[in-house]
């Protein structure tokens, strides 16, 4: 058998073949972990937002001469310098819809308020994130409703801010319906704000729409409350459903055409963080997880960076054990071992080591993970994960060992006779 010379020669050898493994088992360990994390936020970037996002785009303005306060005077003119522009975006041709709005999901900026099902409730039943807009808000955004009726202009309220705003209907999509309503009976239902005695009906229940935080509550990620209302002020959003196929037209055109309505604005070109622009809800998505997304590319880095230094750790190691057996490859080779003997030997050998390592790094990753669980409240790491580390661990070494192995092969069998 192969196997009790290969053990005689690792307890030759073992310093080497220790610290070997030990890298083994550190890699296998930390890319099980750090794998357990790029999953769940993965999958985290890929949620559908409930939107109809492959043709909305959002408008991001200030009137440079718009009135100030919050007399009756001055919000009536900011309102309907608000209707001119949404009149204007929605004549044009490119255009299927727009709507007023105050936040999209993933925007990281909007209204939070306390949700609960009895009048001056102290503490909510829970929170929901406010999303405002007209009669229009649905047909724009491409919300699913799946119960009662949508928004009409009669339901539509303007005022300074979400506070004074009273607001006697309401949408709320079916997560935060059923929170509230755990009997499936919540259309038709009062709801009341922030311990308020005044209440908001639900009249209509969309499908799902996810919030403006992606990094709040998972169990809050969908509880939204659509509120039909305008809210007057100097920087306002339009949020605008372009027609299939016509989103970067609609785009530019929407940018003439509130120009052309009142050119005392500033709508400036450029990133998310310059406050003011024109955004298709593509960037929006990648602006709204670009810390994720930078956190998946350097754990991905340093997962590739550790499998490579492994590798080329095992494949250093053989290849330093080739150098110091050449003779004894040459007294198996004239002893009659062939070239596949030689190959199969050090292929074997490094996988007794690296079996070594994995055994260690099983027990390592799971106990980093309960470690990570108990401090972080992280998600435990699917078992399945290390069975997949522990194989792609095995087939690296084999494939690393490769190369040096068939150099081994390579060896004739005059060499047993040189130092003679």
């Amino acid at each position: 058998m192969i196997l009790p010379p290969i053990l005689a020669a690792l307890r030759k050898h073992k310093a080497g073949a220790f610290l070997i493994g030990l890298q083994i088992a550190l890699t296998l360990a930390i890319v099980c972990n750090l794998i357990a994390i790029i999953g769940p936020l993965a999958q985290l970037m890929q949620r559908p937002t409930g939107l109809a996002e492959h043709d909305l785009f959002l408008i991001e303005q200030r009137y440079v001469d718009a009135p100030a306060g919050h007399d009756p005077a001055t919000l009536a003119k900011l309102d309907a310098m608000q209707l001119t522009d949404i009149a204007a975006l929605r004549a044009l041709p490119d255009v299927q819809d727009a709507t007023p709005v105050t936040s999209l999901p993933l925007l990281r900026s909007g209204y939070s308020r306390g949700i609960s099902t009895q009048p001056a409730q102290v503490h909510g039943t829970t929170q929901a994130r406010i999303f405002h807009g007209d009669q229009q808000m649905l047909a724009t955004l491409g919300l699913q409703r799946v119960a009662g009726r949508d928004f009409n202009a009669t339901d539509v309220r303007h005022g300074a801010n979400d506070d004074s705003i009273a607001a006697p209907t309401v949408m709320v999509t079916r997560a935060l319906a059923e929170r509230l309503f755990p009997h499936g009976d919540g259309l038709g239902k009062p709801i009341y704000f922030n311990g308020s005695s005044v209440p908001s009906t639900i009249v209509g229940i969309v499908a799902r729409m996810l919030t403006d935080n992606p990094d709040g509550e998972k169990s809050l990620a969908w509880n939204a409350v659509l509120v039909p209302a305008r809210i007057d002020a100097a920087t306002t959003m339009y949020a605008v459903r372009a027609k299939p196929g016509r989103l970067q037209q609609a785009m530019q055109a929407a940018r003439e055409a509130l120009f052309k309505v009142d050119p005392m604005r500033v709508i400036q070109p450029g990133g998310r963080y310059e406050m003011q622009g024109i955004h298709s809800f593509a960037q929006i998505r990648t602006w709204g997880y670009l810390a994720d997304r930078f956190i998946v590319q350097i754990m991905t880095t340093i997962c590739v960076i550790l499998l490579a230094v492994t590798a080329i750790g095992m494949a250093g190691l053989t290849s330093f054990w080739v150098g110091q057996r050449h003779k004894q490859i040459g007294i198996r080779r004239a002893l009659g071992a062939t070239r596949a003997n030689i190959l199969h030997y050090f292929q074997i050998e490094n996988l007794v080591i690296a079996g070594g390592g994995c055994a260690v790094g099983v027990v390592l990753a799971i106990g980093i993970n309960l470690a990570l669980l108990k401090a972080f409240q992280m998600e435990r790491m699917p078992v399945w994960y290390v069975i997949i580390g522990v194989l792609v661990i095995l087939a690296l070494g084999q494939l690393a060992v490769f190369v040096p192995a068939r150099r081994a092969s390579s060896v004739p069998p005059v060499v047993a006779t040189r130092s003679v």
